[in-house]
């Protein structure tokens, strides 16, 4: 009896990137199907006063969240998958620039076509990712952001909530529990935050 997972990344987010493989894993020693899509923090904070790094930090990010959509819109989340990890190993592991070699190396990686790069300085799909990002937020909060995620249980209840923010990513056995825990107090009625301050940087190496 399969756990269906749907996780709402943007590319440029390092502790999406580390959620994400944290799935991967979870995948390895549950019995979870994880599904990416597109969430862009580029349109969620689109108009709203930010620090000046931050905007400069989002400016960047439309080129790379429009590839992924683009990927979305025409292949479904089975190849978004692929061009995720393509894109997230030379942004986050390889320190690569952003720009169009990036992604047509990207996308030549994970088997697409290269002009999809081309989506990177167009703005045909912003109100598709402004759509995408409702989906993904809509049951957690509009207010928080990437890792956003949902879960489908066996016997079709649903949980979704923002994060977990962590690192680094947990390897099998790890992953698993970190799983076990994070749904045990989503499912948990009237819970709603648990945190402490962040004393680590995003390990993504």
């Amino acid at each position: 009896m399969t756990t269906e997972v749907d996780m709402w990344f943007d590319p440029k987010c390092p502790w999406a990137w580390l959620a994400s493989r944290w799935l991967l894993e979870v995948e390895r020693v549950r019995d979870v199907a994880v599904r990416f899509h597109v969430l862009s923090l580029s349109v969620l904070n689109e108009g709203r006063e930010v620090e000046a790094w931050y905007r400069e930090w989002l400016d960047s990010g439309w080129g790379p969240a429009r590839v992924a959509k683009a990927v979305e819109e025409k292949y479904g989340s089975a190849e978004v998958r692929a061009v995720y990890t393509a894109l997230g190993n030379r942004i986050h592991r390889e320190k690569r620039p952003l720009g169009r070699e990036l992604y047509v190396d990207a996308l030549a990686e994970a088997g697409l076509p290269t002009e999809l790069a081309d989506a990177a300085g167009s703005t045909d799909l912003d109100a598709a990712m402004l759509a995408g990002n409702h989906a993904g937020l809509g049951p957690v909060g509009e207010d928080l952001g990437t890792p956003a995620i949902h879960v489908r249980l066996p016997d079709g209840s649903t949980h979704a909530f923002f994060g977990p923010v962590v690192t680094p990513a947990p390897r099998g056995e790890a992953a698993g529990r970190l799983f076990d825990g994070v749904l045990l107090v989503a499912g948990t009625e009237g819970f709603f935050e648990l945190k402490r301050g962040r004393t680590s940087p995003p390990a993504v190496a």
